[in-house]
């Protein structure tokens, strides 16, 4: 399952090195605007410790993680609805992603050029929000009257009812609203899918500070994290900076590093959390004694849905999902224990697969 997180901003905010540090990839970094004009992709492993425990429980020949892709896309700035500094491209590359993570400057450095002239989180977020707005409103103008003449042509319910909605969005937009705020029935949310609306894309603050404020103590950070709650979004607090010269340590040396300085565990590690539950993802398990995997879904997937990741075969072809969770195999050590306890399932074509299950798919085609 490929899903993708679009890291935005304002040019130098500290973007493309929180993607440096992610991906330990080399996107240009430098400090003038626009350095990063081709959306930079970078493929990364989401730390999992369940994983790890499976692993030493089951002690397979590999281990194979999962990974979520993050694109790196070039600062945006006033105006780029209409073009300014190649506003219109970078719009499109948002348009590709699934979620958006908003980094915001929350530090003071002088040898930093603001593009602003001066460190004002409020504002710097109101400028790349209205972008998008304005980027949705362009968009929506000609949906909206071509719509609008179809309703008038004839008396079909789709039709109509994509009109209710795109005039709805279309309000709430020129009333400084993003898309996302306006309740849409479920049976028609793909009409606001097919819509490929900017600010339907949910949205997780960065809030990029210096290594003195990472306990978010600082006032940058709370100005975003009001902001924020207004918008029923979430924060957090990193050092793109610091991750940066983690990121480059081996893992020894990592733990001796964060050890040091206090912390528990990388900020990139919490990021990679938070943005996967922000594209409302779950991981399962399949252990064997030639691999131990984890793989990607949806919360809510059905087992079917979860076996078509694997391969569209085990979708076609289910049978049955033979299953348990892994905080059982936790608890008893071992498979045969957990059937012994009676933990072991099998599973029909309405099973909900559960974040952290271990499943053995059963099919034929």
């Amino acid at each position: 399952m490929s899903l993708q997180c679009g890291i935005v901003g304002l040019p130098n905010v500290g973007k493309s090195t929180l993607f440096n540090a992610l991906t330990s990839a080399k996107a240009e970094s430098a400090n003038y605007p626009f350095c990063t004009i081709d959306p930079n992709v970078g493929v990364v492993t989401v730390p999992d410790e369940r994983l790890n425990k499976i692993t030493s429980l089951i002690k397979p020949k590999s281990t194979v993680p999962t990974s979520m892709e993050f694109v790196d896309i070039a600062g945006l700035v006033a105006g780029a609805s209409k073009g300014e500094g190649l506003g219109n491209q970078f719009l499109a590359n948002i348009r590709e992603t699934d979620a958006i993570l908003h980094v915001v400057r929350c530090f003071e450095d002088d040898n930093v050029i603001h593009v602003s002239g001066s460190v004002d989180p409020k504002r710097d977020i109101e400028t790349i929000n209205t972008e998008l707005m304005l980027a949705d409103l362009e968009s929506l103008e000609k949906r909206l009257q071509r719509t609008k003449k179809l309703a008038r042509a004839g008396n079909d319910k789709k039709i109509q009812a994509e009109l209710e909605i795109i005039e709805s969005i279309h309000k709430a937009l020129e009333e400084g609203l993003p898309a996302r705020t306006v309740e849409v029935d479920e049976n028609y949310a793909y009409i606001v899918g097919e819509l490929q609306l900017l600010t339907i894309k949910p949205v997780l603050y960065v809030c990029n500070v210096g290594e003195e404020h990472l306990d978010g103590n600082n006032e940058y950070v709370k100005v975003v994290q009001e902001i924020a709650t207004a918008e029923k979004n979430k924060t957090i607090v990193v050092c793109s900076s610091l991750e940066s010269e983690i990121s480059q340590l081996e893992p020894e040396e990592q733990a001796e590093f964060l050890e040091a300085s206090g912390l528990t565990e990388p900020g990139l590690n919490r990021l990679i959390f938070e943005s996967y539950k922000l594209l409302n993802l779950i991981t399962y398990f399949t252990a064997g004694e030639k691999e131990v995997r984890a793989w990607t879904i949806k919360k809510g997937y059905k087992a079917p849905q979860a076996a078509g990741v694997i391969h569209t075969d085990f979708e076609r072809g289910f049978i049955r999902a033979e299953t348990f969770h892994c905080d059982d195999l936790f608890n008893l050590k071992n498979e045969s224990a957990v059937k012994e306890a009676g933990k072991y399932r099998s599973e029909g074509k309405e099973y909900t697969v559960v974040d952290g299950d271990i499943m053995l798919f059963r099919f034929n085609v």
